[in-house]
């Protein structure tokens, strides 16, 4: 028998799909991990979550050194003016 495939369902358990998930989201897998947790594996929900995050937290999702040049910029800024 062959097995049944959701297109719709994140199965952990297959790395191909985990793999591509990954990407796709740009995401650790710790980082998935915590999000199927919470919500399951629903990839739409997963997908939504994701851009959630991202914009309650725009800086938190830059590399570190992109969040000191930007807050030396806006340091900048308000001394000049």
């Amino acid at each position: 028998m062959k097995p049944r495939v959701f297109r719709n369902r994140l199965d952990l358990n297959d790395r191909v799909q985990v793999r591509v998930i990954r990407k796709r989201l740009r995401i650790s897998e710790a980082e998935l991990a915590q999000i199927v947790t919470k919500i399951g594996n629903s990839i739409s929900a997963i997908s939504k979550e994701v851009s959630t995050q991202r914009t309650e937290t725009p800086m938190a999702s830059l590399p570190s050194a992109e969040r000191a040049v930007g807050s030396e910029a806006s340091s900048e800024t308000s001394a000049i003016g």
